[in-house]
């Protein structure tokens, strides 16, 4: 496929349509102002990014309740106070002409108390002293989940995406290893899967027709299993819950080595699941403008961006110009960052993912 078939509009089921196939990656920053309020450094970020030339940005992961911080400086979406700064957000993203989502999560069993977290366990098995959440608690983080998307909608973002992945509370309850449950929300497949369907349906009834819905899937760790989370994937494609779906790969071309699935492409094991008017997307090392060419070959309908715009945030212009283009080599140093326009606070996040930032760099 021809790169400049990136370029291409794609419609939504709701809303406006993307006016090209790039997505950007939610991407965690810990620049926020300490109570979750957006930061003088956020928008500064996302000034650069709305004039990148994406179609659609995402902000980093928002707390829907205070309590299910993970990180610290996290960006906030749990309390009307918030909704001055996300409102300035998604004005600046609007200006540059591309649609806006606000990443919605909770960390579950991983809260930090340190940051003023409680742990949210769907098993009294997962933490030891810490009992499983009661019917009522998981409930009550449903409806924060909902609520926070009506502050979304009323800051005016085109809609918000889902935090489904890496173990977070929606992706710990799809667990047969972190939920152990007898409720409602705990034993067969349908079970576990209901705390993510209750949220979409309970977004779709909440927010206006236009409100746009995507949900973060990954596959791996946490007792995940793939089998599982594609009988589960194919229901939501099928009742269109969703706008579209985000595969968080730790690599977009990473084989499938054990089980039903092996041999095939982790990608392809999604790509193949009829979608009707779902879009579906991937992550993991987009590195190049050829790479992000081949994923529509390989049956996305668009790609998502993270590394790759960390590092240059026009990522998709310079796919534009340049059909050949190739990300900077990793790692960076920190001023190359710096020059960017990165803050420190998001230098120092990326220091801890390995071989991002050189080591004893300034």
């Amino acid at each position: 496929m021809s790169v400049t078939e990136l370029f291409e509009p794609l419609t939504l089921r709701h809303g406006p349509a993307m006016r090209n196939r790039f997505m950007l990656a939610p991407l965690t920053n810990q620049q926020s102002e300490s109570d979750g309020s957006v930061s003088k450094f956020d928008q500064d970020w996302m000034e650069q990014l709305a004039q990148s030339g994406y179609a659609l940005i995402q902000t980093g992961a928002a707390t829907v309740e205070a309590s299910g911080i993970a990180y610290e400086r996290q960006l906030g979406i749990h309390s009307d106070e918030h909704l001055s700064g996300l409102t300035q957000m998604a004005n600046v993203i609007r200006t540059g002409g591309g649609l806006s989502a606000v990443q919605l999560h909770h960390a579950g069993h991983r809260a930090s108390p340190e940051l003023g977290g409680v742990p949210a366990p769907a098993s009294s098995l997962t933490l030891p002293g810490v009992m499983a959440l009661t019917t009522d608690e998981v409930e009550r983080i449903r409806d924060s989940f909902i609520a926070a998307a009506r502050r979304a909608e009323l800051a005016g973002f085109d809609g918000v995406a889902l935090h489904g992945a890496f173990g977070w509370i929606l992706s710990e309850f799809m667990s047969p290893l972190f939920n152990n449950r007898t409720d409602k929300y705990g034993g067969n497949t349908e079970n576990r899967a209901r705390l993510t369907i209750e949220v979409i349906e309970g977004i779709r009834r909440k927010c206006g027709p236009d409100f746009q819905i995507g949900w973060r899937l990954s596959v791996e760790r946490y007792g995940l299993r793939l089998e599982e989370l594609r009988e589960i994937t194919a229901e939501i494609l099928d009742r269109e819950l969703i706008d579209y779906l985000d595969l968080a790969l730790w690599d977009s071309a990473q084989i499938v080595r054990e089980g039903t699935f092996s041999g095939q492409t982790m990608l392809s094991i999604f790509t193949s699941l009829p979608r009707k008017g779902v879009r579906l997307g991937a992550a993991g090392k987009i590195m190049s403008a050829q790479r992000a060419g081949q994923l529509l070959d390989e049956g996305c309908d668009f790609v998502l961006i993270g590394r790759a715009g960390i590092l240059q945030r026009d990522f998709p212009l310079q796919v534009k110009k340049n059909p050949m283009y190739e990300s900077p080599e990793l790692p960076v140093r920190a001023q190359y960052l710096r020059d960017g326009g990165m803050s420190e606070f998001f230098i120092n996040h990326m220091r801890g993912w390995p071989s991002f930032v050189q080591r004893f760099s300034v």
